[in-house]
């Protein structure tokens, strides 16, 4: 069977605490997604996020993806959608959260779903590329990710940020974020902001070499179906 004729990747997960609703549906392998579905917590009237129909910010079709993102931190949905892009994923992702307090309870379980949904899709973790490595300059930017899908969850980031906040997204938020990612996706991820001026900027290319690392290591490799890429026999 040919790499493209082989069924996509998909999970749905719904995260539910006292501090945040949320819903994920993603494919790591891109095409079509159902919508969210409808819930007490995400009713289809008299909802605080828009419907899934209407275009937004982070919103975007393709005849490859489609991606669709709401969580009520408009930086944060940037940095989600530019991920999905260029990681090749089809992604649905909304939250509600206690955005009166901060961005904190909001940004760490939106991460932390998403990882949860990334590990699903994932499955066994056999056939895949397994380590992945990009470099994504924006502008005076330039960022470096490298991602191992080892099941032994562990961060490193460096960003030098030079201030507190991107709009309404704490900076501290970026590197937290992700460290929540890596603890529920079961990845090994080092994220490194070479250089840069610019904080927008900064946090952009490492979510964009983060995306094409991810893309490199989910990659099946042909003939090793249901092989684990490991000296252990075991991820």
């Amino acid at each position: 069977m040919s790499r493209s004729s082989l069924p996509a990747r998909t999970a749905f997960v719904s995260r539910i605490t006292n501090e945040t609703k949320i819903q994920v549906s993603l494919s790591i392998d891109g095409g079509p997604l159902d919508l969210l579905p409808t819930t007490e917590h995400f009713p289809e009237t008299k909802s605080s996020t828009p419907g899934q129909t209407e275009q937004t910010h982070a919103s975007q079709t393709s005849p490859s993806q489609q991606i669709w993102i709401w969580t009520g931190v408009g930086f944060l949905d940037h940095m989600l959608h530019a991920l999905a892009k260029h990681a090749g994923w089809s992604l649905r992702l909304r939250s509600k959260g206690d955005l009166i307090i901060d961005d904190h309870h909001t940004t760490e379980d939106t991460f932390l779903a998403l990882g949860s949904a990334f590990s699903q899709c994932l499955g066994a973790r056999t056939g895949l590329g397994r380590f992945g490595h990009a470099y994504a300059p924006l502008d005076e930017a330039l960022s470096r990710a490298v991602i191992d899908l080892s099941n032994r969850p562990f961060f490193v980031g460096e960003f030098g940020f030079h201030n507190d906040m991107i709009k309404d997204l704490n900076t501290q938020m970026v590197w937290h974020g992700l460290q929540s990612w890596t603890q529920t996706a079961g990845v090994t991820l080092h994220v490194d902001v070479i250089r840069g001026g610019n904080d927008h900027h900064r946090a952009e290319s490492a979510f964009k070499a983060l995306a094409v690392a991810c893309k490199s290591a989910c990659e099946r490799i042909g003939g090793r179906e249901g092989e684990v890429i490991s000296t252990k026999g075991v991820l």
